[in-house]
């Protein structure tokens, strides 16, 4: 199941994308593909009205590609999980998860422009693989307690203003809860499509030069353990976000250190969840 909202801010369409590139209207199902719609068996309500063709065809052109999933009650991320990452930030492998929250105000649509925040002058890109929660979790126990909970995956953007996280500020929440700091989608991909979370590969550029080129294998802390590990310290509820952690090749990491400007265009994709595409405007 592939599902997908499409219109403007605050009055989005639910929707499912089949394998021929049509796109069917879930509004007589739900009004909107959130926290309620994934523990409610919505996917598995889509998938049988799909089946028994009782959905209408849903017209997108000239429509905008929301984020797949409803506001998040909480954005949480995994910092430094990919080794080549810790090395090129200069950073100790950590023994832990690196934890942090992100406003989830920050989720836009995967083509909506980034704002580059007034006074930045270190606005940095990261490719993630979103989890996307679909019932609620505490305290788990096992990785198929884990994979039970997930209602699917994305491409996650989780940008960053590294003067504002680093600098300003001794934890990182400055710098990653900006405006527009965390476009989602186009899809979010249930666990049955998707396959293995573990062996997925990852990549993003920057006015078409290849900046990061990685694989989800590489992660230091895989999708049941972190999903188990902070089901220990936080409830995990539907709908909400966790952002797994970027492979190596952001500007941070790289000579010269070419962050983001106004004007600048981001495309970044990761193998069967579909590919984003930002321009970076002032705020």
């Amino acid at each position: 199941m592939r599902l997908m909202r499409f219109g403007a801010p605050g009055a989005e369409t639910p929707a499912a994308l089949t394998e021929d590139g049509t796109v069917w209207d879930l509004r007589g199902l739900t009004p909107d593909i959130d926290g309620a719609f994934l523990a409610g068996g919505g996917p598995d309500r889509a998938r049988a009205a799909l089946a028994a063709g009782t959905l209408p065809r849903l017209e997108t052109d000239g429509l905008r590609v929301a984020p797949p999933v409803a506001r998040p009650g909480k954005v949480v991320c995994v910092g430094l999980n990919y080794r080549d990452h810790a090395a090129e930030t200069g950073a100790a492998v950590p023994e832990r998860p690196v934890v942090f929250m992100k406003d989830p105000g920050t989720v836009v649509g995967p083509y909506d422009d980034v704002l580059i925040p007034r006074g930045s002058v270190k606005t940095d890109w990261e490719v993630e693989l979103a989890v996307v929660i679909g019932a609620r979790a505490r305290y788990l126990e096992t990785p198929a307690e884990a994979a039970a909970v997930v209602a699917g995956y994305a491409v996650s953007h989780d940008v960053s203003e590294r003067e504002f996280q680093l600098e300003l500020s001794p934890q990182w929440d400055l710098g990653k809860s900006c405006e527009t700091f965390n476009p989602l989608g186009p899809q979010l991909v249930t666990p049955d499509e998707v396959g293995d979370p573990g062996a997925l590969g990852l990549r993003l550029s920057v006015n078409g030069t290849e900046r990061q080129h990685g694989s989800t294998k590489d992660m230091i802390f895989d999708v049941p353990y972190l999903v188990r590990y902070l089901s220990r310290y936080m409830v995990l509820e539907p709908g909400d976000v966790i952002n797994t952690g970027t492979p190596a090749g952001v500007a941070l990491g790289l000579p010269g250190q070419p962050y983001l400007r106004a004007g600048d265009t981001v495309e970044l994709g990761i193998d069967g969840l579909g590919t984003q595409r930002q321009t970076f405007t002032p705020a």
